[in-house]
């Protein structure tokens, strides 16, 4: 999962991406609005958190823009506290939560899970797709109700088709959210990753659609 982090006080910028980090998320940092606008412009994100005082474009201008451009993803503003005035005006400009600052890293991580569950259209913490279920709070992958020792690689990559169950990811949108910005962005080192989750969950949990991309089964069939 990729999350945006706009925020320009660079000790909160990278409190918020360390946490991320730690919980299994592929983090980006931008320090002003102009930069912002142009990544969740251009580049697909699964959460961005916003924050509204921003140099060069303010934070509820991005909002607007994005939402303007018919940009969907769940955004979490940031705003001081007893700002009540600016948080209203963010809800109405597109803004799907808020938290203000300052803020225990608990409740974001805790926001962030629920925000990314609800895009995906799910309510509960304990996401199914057929006999494989993961929980967001923990991190944690199972098959019929046991736990599986999965590497934080692993997990990512199955909580992302598990929040898409039902739907054939295609390689390049699976290797973009599992790897991030970093540089193993190969399609050999993501089946590489996809035959250790079928040795250690069954060959038959995660299925490859050949020419459209992966998929896990929704649990109707």
């Amino acid at each position: 999962m990729r999350i945006l982090v706009v925020e320009d006080e660079p000790a909160i910028a990278t409190g918020i991406s360390s946490a991320l980090d730690a919980s299994g998320y592929q983090s980006r940092v931008s320090a002003d609005g102009e930069d912002a606008w142009f990544l969740g412009d251009t580049e697909d994100f699964d959460l961005v958190i916003l924050d509204l005082g921003l140099p060069k474009l303010d934070g509820l201008t991005v909002l607007k823009r994005w939402r303007t451009a018919g940009r969907q993803m769940p955004v979490l503003i940031l705003t001081a506290r007893g700002a009540w005035p600016e948080r209203v005006e963010g809800i109405d400009a597109g803004a799907d939560d808020y938290l203000a600052k300052p803020f225990q890293v608990e409740e974001l991580m805790a926001r962030v899970r629920a925000l990314i569950r609800r895009s995906a259209g799910h309510g509960s913490p304990v996401i199914e797709a057929g006999p494989v279920s993961i929980d967001t709070r923990q991190m944690k992958v199972m098959i019929d109700g046991a736990n599986m020792a999965v590497s934080p690689l692993e997990y990512r990559l199955v909580a992302y088709l598990v929040h898409h169950k039902g739907r054939v990811v295609p390689p390049g949108e699976l290797i973009e959210h599992l790897y991030g910005d970093d540089d193993a962005r190969d399609a050999n080192a993501l089946e590489a990753v996809v035959t250790r989750l079928r040795k250690k969950l069954g060959a038959d949990v995660i299925q490859t659609r050949r020419g459209f991309g992966y998929a896990v089964s929704d649990g109707s069939e």
